[in-house]
């Protein structure tokens, strides 16, 4: 009876003969076919409020006689546009173009030997497809953290900012963002190698993944001290910090002193970290005396910058999306030099907006509607703006 007993308890159930079989596992391109699916709506308003910023630059730089693919790629963009199709020069120029990361440039010198189009053209198609990258990211965020709409709020809020003109331009800050917002969104998803090795190529794009590594680094960390999920933390945080030390490492072998990039940055570029007196210094002079547009812009969006984070540590924000736009914040603000350019170096701080997306998605569509069509009509001048009056960089 014990062994009939035995038999019978561990075997398989039969599966009765009119039961439906079980439906297919969907498949990494079904599965891919079905996140594009959903965030066709945010790509798809993203696209709109990016093509209005970019169309005002065209007619605006047309009817002053200026070249709109040469604006959009000026400024930063002729120093990666000389990275893409020169590489680095040497480390005995006052201002070495080893300041800038690889990844971006990199991406467009490819793009340019294997098609037919210019460099600058490269350079532009890299960062309108990073733009579109970033979007899709920030939709999956704002889904996955609330609803859809909230996605779709996020990604148009993103497209939508005083200084996106950038998100368009022959810059790293739309291939970052892109990075940056995927990383995170691994990591919340506790996808460990995705996170890591996302993060690795984020380190190779912009300065400012010293503000993601330490997130994916905690997370993993953390992960790993709770004996969750297996070896993939313990990969994630050997893959996170690897493009950004590499990177510095290669400069410093170049420049034949460990801190080499740095060096080139304070001595070269101007740029240190003072705790922010230079930035609050600066604020107080444009805000107390005559200042250029572009300088009262940067004072506010500062401010509204400091206002968002207090309010997303006021929602319970999770702690990755807080400590990425917080050290963002640190790093940005506390920095001396460029106060001209901190509201562009912020773009990648998007969830500092994950509160406004939130409050327009529940204000109802008409509300949210009024509010992003004032947005983008500021925008799309501002853009303008900055790249055919303003004679320094965004």
């Amino acid at each position: 009876m014990d062994q009939t007993m035995d038999v019978v308890t561990t075997e398989e159930p039969s599966r009765p003969a009119s039961a439906a079989p079980d439906p297919p596992r969907p498949t990494p391109a079904g599965r891919l076919r079905h996140a594009a699916r959903a965030a066709l709506p945010a790509l798809a308003v993203y696209a709109v409020i990016r093509l209005i910023g970019l169309l005002t630059v065209w007619i605006w730089a047309g009817n002053v006689g200026r070249n709109p693919v040469e604006e959009l790629t000026r400024a930063d963009g002729n120093w990666y546009l000389a990275i893409a199709r020169h590489g680095y020069d040497g480390y005995e120029k006052t201002q070495s173009n080893m300041a800038f990361f690889p990844l971006y440039p990199g991406l467009t010198g490819a793009l340019d030997r294997i098609s037919p189009l210019s460099p600058r053209e490269s350079a532009l198609l890299v960062a309108w497809l990073a733009g579109l990258a970033a979007a899709w990211a920030l939709f999956a965020i704002g889904a996955y953290l609330h609803d859809r709409r909230t996605g779709v709020l996020l990604a148009a809020l993103w497209a939508a900012m005083p200084h996106a003109v950038v998100e368009s331009m022959g810059y790293s800050e739309s291939l970052f963002t892109a990075l940056a917002a995927w990383t995170l969104y691994a990591l919340l998803r506790r996808h460990w190698v995705t996170a890591g090795v996302v993060c690795l190529f984020a380190g190779l794009t912009r300065p400012t993944a010293s503000s993601l590594i330490p997130v994916v680094g905690l997370a993993a960390l953390l992960a790993a001290l709770r004996r969750r999920d297996g070896w993939r933390p313990y990969a994630a945080l050997l893959l996170a910090p690897a493009g950004w030390l590499a990177y510095l490492a290669w400069v410093g072998a170049r420049t034949g002193r460990p801190d080499g990039w740095f060096h080139i940055q304070s001595a070269g570029w101007g740029t240190s970290f003072d705790f922010g007196v230079y930035t609050v210094d600066r604020g107080q002079q444009a805000l107390v005396q005559v200042a250029a547009l572009p300088l009262l812009v940067v004072t506010v969006v500062a401010l509204v910058s400091l206002m968002f984070f207090v309010l997303s540590v006021l929602d319970r924000q999770p702690w990755q999306l807080l400590l990425y736009s917080g050290l963002l914040l640190v790093t940005t603000l506390g920095a001396a030099g460029y106060y001209h350019s901190k509201a562009r170096f912020l773009l990648p701080a998007f969830p500092l907006l994950l509160p406004a997306a939130v409050g327009l998605a529940r204000a109802g569509r008409a509300r949210a509607v009024t509010v992003l069509v004032t947005l983008v009509v500021f925008s799309a001048y501002f853009g303008g703006y900055l790249l055919l009056i303003w004679t320094k960089s965004p």
